[in-house]
């Protein structure tokens, strides 16, 4: 008995070189890659990629735009001749081939940092794709599929499954997983664009979104890869007792981090300090927050910390903060010009608040001169404030010396005291300005 011979769309193809069905097959593949990028590119024009690199929707809009061109061309040619369209059923694969592979690329790349092992993989992925096309096309991929179906594995006595399903399962659940993933960031990264809804709300519902689109791909992973889904319940039960006994910390950084998110206490763009950290939260996570300092440095603190410690948190009620200087004067300065200059020295700084006001207070008398303090408000606190400290005592220091208002240093006085021999007392005496002493 003569077998069965397995299609070949290369050999049927050449069978319809000689036939009037070509030329027609031809000009609807050149007019549907026409349209294809054509339409591609309007959608490149209307929507420009937002960075340097072109997302996977910019990608993908050629091939899928002639692909679908295609399949209409092909319909109504098949309606004609019947049969004889083996050159658009050539073209149909290589084109979803195409949008698979960059669709996998694009999904690879959102999901996971950017690494050499990445590289490798969308090459592994890319090449088996086309191998996949190249045994399609051959007519070798049913008789490929059906030895792999027919290679036994044995798992338990008496049972067990073909090298075909145990590929397919892994094939099931990588997919899965990986779309999922890549749905979880695509939600998370709209979310975070809906500037309508507060901070807050805005990572909680994005971390919420991730955590139950990546659930939902892991249980049809499972489920298509033919595990019954009651023994989640075995692993429930067992993630359960990892929780009351090694995992209680994670747990209760991922539980903080909900409460965090719920009640407002911290926002993105906060200034705190806590156990004595200074600086502005710059991301939320399950697990913990990014602190970064004015130095340019981040600290990563669990969720736990910010509940169990007390946070001072200077934009809780606003963002202004107040800003003191001190300054010591001498006791024979004129006392109004120097609080004038502090004010004006204050005032004069573009990130200082116009209203309240520079405001220049008397703290104290010291033993070398006048306590004072000039307190000014700005709106940026988490912006480095040493460079404004700077400049404000670079102002004071220049009018004072213009007005000849001196800065004090400690005064040091030396006593001998009987007969050369005796014992001399050396001590630190308080500052006589120069009127006590001409009336002394």
């Amino acid at each position: 008995m003569t077998p069965h011979p397995v299609p070949n769309l290369l050999t049927a193809l050449h069978a319809d070189f000689g036939h009037p069905s070509f030329l027609w097959q031809s000009g609807v593949l050149a007019l549907s890659l026409l349209i294809g990028w054509r339409i591609g590119a309007a959608i490149k024009r209307r929507y420009p990629p937002t960075g340097t690199r072109e997302t996977g929707f910019h990608r993908v809009a050629f091939p899928l735009a002639a692909l679908f061109c295609l399949v209409v061309g092909r319909a109504v040619l098949k309606h004609w001749f019947h049969d004889h369209v083996h050159l658009l059923n050539l073209a149909v694969p290589l084109l979803v081939a195409l949008i698979l592979t960059h669709l996998t690329f694009h999904m690879m790349r959102r999901v996971f940092a950017p690494s050499g092992w990445l590289h490798i993989g969308e090459r592994g992925i890319a090449l088996l794709i086309w191998a996949g096309l190249a045994m399609h096309i051959t007519g070798l991929l049913p008789a490929i599929l059906q030895s792999l179906d027919n290679i036994p594995i044995d798992y338990s006595r008496g049972q067990h499954i073909s090298l075909l399903s145990v590929l397919s399962a892994i094939a099931s659940v990588a997919i899965s997983l990986i779309a999922a993933l890549w749905l979880g960031r695509e939600a998370e990264k709209r979310l975070m664009q809906a500037y309508s809804i507060d901070m807050s709300l805005r990572v909680m519902l994005a971390k919420l979104t991730h955590a139950l689109l990546v659930f939902i791909g892991l249980i049809i992973a499972l489920a298509a890869a033919g595990i019954n889904l009651t023994l989640l319940s075995l692993i429930g039960g067992a993630l359960g007792v990892g929780l009351g006994f090694g995992l209680q910390k994670i747990a209760s950084n991922y539980v903080s981090g909900f409460i965090i998110l719920l009640d407002h206490s911290i926002r993105i763009g906060d200034l705190i300090a806590i156990d004595n950290r200074y600086g502005v939260i710059t991301r939320l996570t399950g697990r913990y927050v990014v602190l970064k300092s004015t130095d340019g440095s981040d600290t990563l603190i669990p969720n736990e910390t910010l509940i169990t410690s007390t946070v001072i948190n200077y934009h809780y009620s606003g963002r202004e903060a107040r800003l003191a200087l001190p300054v010591q004067i001498s006791y024979a300065s004129d006392l109004d010009r120097a609080m004038q200059i502090l004010q004006h020295a204050a005032a004069r700084q573009p990130r200082v608040l116009k209203t309240p006001p520079p405001q220049a207070n008397i703290t104290g008398f010291g033993d070398n001169g006048v306590n004072l303090e000039v307190l000014a408000w700005i709106s940026d606190p988490e912006c480095e404030q040493r460079d404004l400290r700077s400049a404000i005592y670079y102002h004071i220091w220049q009018d004072f010396r213009r007005d000849g208002i001196d800065i004090p240093y400690p005064q040091r006085e030396v006593r001998m005291i009987g007969q050369p021999g005796d014992v001399t007392i050396l001590g630190e005496q308080p500052y006589t300005s120069p009127e006590e002493e001409t009336s002394r």
